[in-house]
């Protein structure tokens, strides 16, 4: 391969890699700012409309703030690390089981699990006999994410 065709993949490499990252950056920011637009706007809903900057300082940052408090009013790179990894598993968690728990009661028993698997069995075999076969799994790999024109479930 000449050097110059190296070199324009390379290029093209780069460019894919800081593109996927600026984007992925770009949604996270947009999240964050929709997150505090939020709290803005129901500090500002309790207060009839106007916040100080108490209210304000506490809307955008109480979280964070009872992080520092709780560690002597100091944060460190690890303890933040592990709060939001924290954060992060048990908004993971609380989808799981409210994706399984059938009962309501914020728990996952077995039952739950073979009931939520019985559930997407059925929906995948489509002829209902009892097994899955390649053609009935949805295109593209992703469970109810396919248009039901192409034979596959929403």
């Amino acid at each position: 391969m000449r050097k110059s065709t190296k070199l324009a993949l390379a290029f093209a490499a780069l460019a894919g890699a800081v593109g996927t990252t600026a984007y992925a950056e770009n949604n996270a920011s947009a999240r964050m700012r929709e997150g505090m637009m939020a709290r803005l706007d129901k500090a500002m809903s309790d207060s009839d409309g106007a916040i100080t900057f108490d209210q304000f300082s506490d809307a955008i940052d109480a979280r964070l703030k009872k992080l520092v408090a709780d560690n002597g009013g100091r944060l460190t790179v690890a303890q933040l690390a592990d709060a939001l990894e924290k954060a992060r598993f048990e908004r993971m968690a609380r989808r799981i089981i409210a994706r399984y728990d059938t009962r309501g009661d914020g728990t996952l028993t077995t039952d739950d699990i073979a009931g939520r698997e019985k559930k997407i069995f059925a929906m995948l075999d489509k002829n209902n006999d009892g097994k899955i076969e390649k053609s009935e799994l949805p295109k593209g790999g992703r469970l109810g994410h396919q248009s039901d024109d192409e034979g596959d479930m929403q």
